[in-house]
């Protein structure tokens, strides 16, 4: 046991922060963000405000000698009133590259959700927190912290048994992906277990992830960001949440893509940009949204309550935005080289959701996290992908 003085306390700064866009300070400390300050002056609703703020992919990176390492922080946790409490989030810690030792900070600040429609919700705050990592090899060697992918964590104090320094700069890629909650990580086991997260570890890039549980909905504001955002490979994944909140019509479907790619565009005229359409969810391949929850049995399930004869009129289902997307990427990769196109069946379709169905029938289990991150590592950044180091 080290005593009061055998710490060393750096400072939580964006010199060992690596994954966020923006960070605010706040009474505690540091709480990254992974939309900037005007964008989230935009937002137009908790949803989107709550899940911006969950540091899906944010993580700290350092190089140390440290055999022992303490992270201070105070957790927002998520509850829905009528509902077990989840279990509290994970925080994982990589030596070198690989997941060595997990830790939880229990208690912390609690957001009851009282209506799942609105998200009205209660705060009861509570206290922070220590994440303890003990027993790490005694040698320099390159840290990473990858901080709960779903609760909002504010970042207090790092302690530990000998000095820190930012991480060197690795030379890898950098990756920016847009999705929602299936890239956020909603089922995943821990933070570095989101596909996102893993597919970055076998394509070696570094991971930037946009992934708003519930919020991909071609926002201007989000497109602005990533515009503004330096990276080496983008991708968009488009489509469940615009279906499962029957957010538009095919009329403003395809021109709210041309301009959400077209901001994209401004800011990265020749990236890799790479169009992902949804992953197979039986519940919204053909029939439109919104969708319901249902919380028959204490377990959170959804289906849709659109009706299927509407896509004459323009309903929008899974199929319709497979459909647009081909066409939408087709027509603008004709003076945009650097364009593609990837059906998200091919991520997670028929095969997968035999072996694995979705347990809410919208969100893969963990397993299925690693079989789409597999699938996009081998398509994506493959030989003769789209993000494959040759294609540079």
């Amino acid at each position: 046991m080290h005593t009061e003085h055998d710490w060393i306390t750096t400072p939580v700064t964006t010199d060992i922060l690596r994954g966020f866009l923006d960070v605010e300070q706040t009474a505690q400390g540091l709480l990254p963000h992974r939309l900037p300050a005007r964008a989230r002056r935009q937002i137009p609703d908790t949803q989107l405000a709550t899940a911006e703020a969950q540091p899906s992919g944010v993580r700290l990176a350092f190089r140390t000698r440290a055999t022992t390492v303490e992270l201070d922080t105070l957790p927002t946790k998520r509850v829905y009133q009528g509902l077990p409490a989840p279990a509290d989030g994970v925080y994982d810690l990589l030596v070198d590259g690989r997941l060595t030792a997990q830790a939880t900070v229990p208690g912390g600040n609690v957001r009851i959700i009282t209506d799942m429609i609105t998200q009205a919700s209660e705060l009861r705050e509570g206290p922070a927190g220590t994440a303890r990592f003990s027993g790490l090899p005694a040698r320099d060697k390159d840290v990473e912290i990858w901080l709960p992918h779903t609760e909002i964590t504010e970042l207090i104090a790092l302690r530990t048994d000998a000095p820190v320094e930012p991480a060197p700069d690795n030379g890898r890629r950098v990756w920016l992906h847009h999705g929602s909650s299936i890239s956020h990580g909603s089922n995943a086991a821990h933070p570095s277990a989101i596909w996102p997260a893993l597919a970055a570890a076998d394509g070696g890039v570094e991971l930037i992830n946009l992934g708003f549980g519930g919020g991909a909905l071609l926002d201007p504001f989000t497109a602005r960001a990533m515009r503004d955002t330096p990276a080496d490979l983008i991708s968009v994944k488009i489509g469940i949440n615009i279906v499962n909140t029957d957010a538009m019509r095919l009329r403003a479907f395809g021109p709210a893509v041309h301009g959400f790619l077209d901001t994209i565009r401004e800011g990265h005229p020749t990236t890799p940009l790479l169009v992902l359409s949804p992953i197979l969810c039986p519940v919204q391949e053909d029939t439109p949204g919104p969708l319901a929850a249902d919380f028959a049995g204490g377990t959170l399930r959804f289906r849709a309550t659109g009706d299927p004869a509407e896509r004459a009129a323009g309903r929008l289902t899974l199929n319709v935005i497979r459909d647009e997307l081909t066409r939408i990427v087709g027509q603008r990769a004709a003076d945009d080289p650097h364009l593609h196109h990837l059906d998200g069946r091919d991520l997670y379709g028929e095969r997968e959701y035999a072996e694995r169905p979705l347990p809410d029938r919208l969100h893969p289990d963990p397993a299925a996290h690693r079989r789409i991150a597999e699938n996009f590592a081998r398509l994506v950044f493959g030989d003769g992908g789209p993000f494959a180091a040759e294609a540079r």
